[in-house]
Formats: C-alpha cells, sequence, structure tokens
C-alpha cells in the first residue's frame, strides 16, 4: 500500500510539473493581439465588433488589434455617410466614425478593404482620418500571425 501512495505522488507531482500555470496561461493570453475581421455595415453589429475589439481587446492590453472593414463595411468608415446612433451608442451621441476614430486613437488599427473600396467607388480620401487602405502584405501580417485570433462579424 505504501508503494502505490508513493506512485500516486509521484505521478501526481510529474502532472503538475507538466501543466502549465494559470498564470502562465494568462500571460499568453494577454500578449495576443486580435484580427476583427468585419464584414457589415449594420451599425448595430458593427458597433458591438468595434466595441469588443477598443473595449475589451484594446484596452485590456492585447496588441495589435485591427479591425479589417470588407465587404459591405468599408460604408462604416465613409466620412460622407454618418451613421445611425442607436443602443449602446446613443447615451454618448456616438456615430460608427466616432467609435472607429476613438479606437484608432487608443492605438487600434482600421483596415480598409482595397478591392471592396474599389467595388463601392471609395477611395482614401472618402474616408476618416486614421484609416488605413489595406494591401495584402499590411492584412496578411496579422492576419497569419500566430500570436493574433481571428474574429468575424
Amino acid at each position: 500500500m505504501n508503494q502505490f501512495k508513493y506512485l500516486l505522488v509521484a505521478l501526481m507531482a510529474v502532472f503538475a510539473l507538466s501543466v502549465p500555470s494559470v498564470a502562465a496561461q494568462d500571460a499568453n493570453v494577454k500578449s495576443r493581439g486580435l484580427f476583427v475581421n468585419l464584414t457589415t455595415d449594420d451599425t448595430w453589429s458593427a458597433a458591438k465588433a468595434i466595441s469588443f475589439a477598443h473595449e475589451k481587446a484594446l484596452k485590456n492590453g492585447h496588441k495589435p488589434v485591427a479591425i479589417w472593414l470588407n465587404v459591405r463595411a468599408v460604408y462604416l468608415a465613409d466620412k460622407k455617410r454618418p451613421s445611425h446612433v442607436h443602443g449602446l451608442m446613443r447615451e454618448d451621441n456616438k456615430s460608427i466614425q466616432d467609435m472607429l476614430a476613438a479606437f484608432m486613437a487608443d492605438g487600434g488599427k482600421v483596415i480598409m478593404c482595397s478591392a471592396c473600396s474599389k467595388a463601392a467607388g471609395l477611395t482614401k480620401d472618402d474616408y476618416i482620418d486614421g484609416v488605413e487602405m489595406g494591401t495584402w502584405p499590411v492584412v496578411e501580417s496579422i492576419l497569419f500571425d500566430p500570436n493574433v485570433t481571428t474574429l468575424s462579424w
């Protein structure tokens, strides 16, 4: 019976040493970035995606945090198209453009799909300040970074 106890204690010690600590796992998660693939111009969905990227990821230390506006989402940053203010944005009277500007001011990246912009008839001059036109190297460097998680909205 004593041999069984020693074996059990030894196995538990080996197991405990082989499993990363919760602190180490937390540090690994905190060092990861976020790439949000936003495809809709629906302001409710967009507000949730931008808020999540800004308030939950960027403000909690994740880096880099980028929002890639593509498909119909390219219209969200068009300065000639102010967004409807509703729901979680109404209290502060923030438009989608205001939310994107605040996100970029805090260090987030807003990357515009160049092909989608062209299809929508929009150029860099049509967008709010700070938006970056996405080239393949820009998108690829974040999208395929092993320390970045992708989330689609």
